[in-house]
């Protein structure tokens, strides 16, 4: 791949308020993703949409704080938001339906965006409505051949099905999911063995670039055609686990995308994620970025 200076990087799909025990804060799975490569200097958009209300004007402010472009949609319906528990440092989510990201319109300003961007990051939750979900797959088909196609599955309440998540892969050449998620895609897609043969399997069935697994508190392994990398996830005093899993992948494919190697880009998304951990809220300040 070649290496970009400033590379261009897109989420597509929720963008909304994760309502903490501690206050509001800016959120959602691929913005977050967007953030972070944009805090490593990347050329950050996220495309969504929100409401023509209060909540839709601040997150907007916050996106311009955080040098985040965007083509949002201002649709009639109210900004996204999540309840988010908290049980030490562990999130449980619950999820607002009927809210502007189930909106995003196509525009050709996002076609656009879509057309540049090297890498793009998407995952099932924004596609449980039909409208987004025409949205998303329309604009990924504009992906270049040759762009990073995150896809973060980011399993929500009942917000998936197989066909959804076959249909996501078959657009991906990168995929991330947890361990937990790992246990249900072994069920649903039927795979035996290791959890090394299960991510190889997936990678020779779906033409993957990378194949990205994360186990907590315990390990991280990012497999290719023909390398691998585990590395044992850091101990540090957590404050909240929200976003921290976005921050590996913003890290990493920054990382990827600016020539470093598979080890070394996994070791920035590894202490990244950790940093993030001993923050509140997905959306932390750097220390000595800007």
């Amino acid at each position: 791949m070649m290496k970009k200076n400033k590379p261009i990087v897109v989420g597509i799909g929720e963008l909304l308020w994760d309502v903490l025990p501690t206050g509001k804060r800016a959120g959602g799975a691929p913005i977050n993703f967007v953030y972070h490569a944009t805090q490593m200097g990347a050329e950050g958009y996220a495309i969504s949409a929100v409401g023509n209300d209060v909540s839709g004007t601040e997150i907007i402010q916050e996106l311009e704080k955080s040098h985040i472009s965007n083509s949002l949609g201002i649709v009639e319906h109210p900004t996204g938001s999540v309840m988010v528990e908290l049980k030490d440092g562990i999130p449980t989510y619950t999820i607002i339906e009927g809210v502007a990201w189930d909106y995003i319109p196509l525009t050709q300003e996002a076609i656009d965006l879509v057309k540049k961007a090297d890498a793009i990051c998407f995952g099932t939750l924004a596609l449980r409505s039909a409208a987004s979900r025409e949205t998303i797959l329309t604009l990924l088909s504009y992906a270049r051949e040759d762009a990073l196609r995150f896809f973060d599955i980011n399993i929500r309440q009942s917000y998936y099905s197989k066909e959804l998540i076959e249909t996501l892969l078959h657009k991906a050449n990168v995929f991330k999911i947890n361990d937990d998620e790992l246990v249900l895609i072994r069920t649903m897609c039927d795979l035996e063995g290791t959890n090394e043969e299960v991510c190889r399997q997936l990678i020779g069935k779906y033409n993957l670039r990378y194949m990205i697994l994360t186990a907590g508190s315990s390990f991280s392994s990012i497999y290719t055609a023909d390398e691998a990398s585990t590395i044992p996830t850091p101990k540090v005093q957590v404050a909240d686990t929200v976003g921290a899993g976005d921050s590996f992948s913003g890290a990493f494919i920054y990382s990827i995308l600016t020539g470093k190697s598979l080890r070394e880009a996994h070791q920035a998304a590894v202490e990244t994620a950790a940093f993030v951990c001993t923050q509140e809220g997905a959306w932390p300040e750097y220390p000595n970025k800007n």
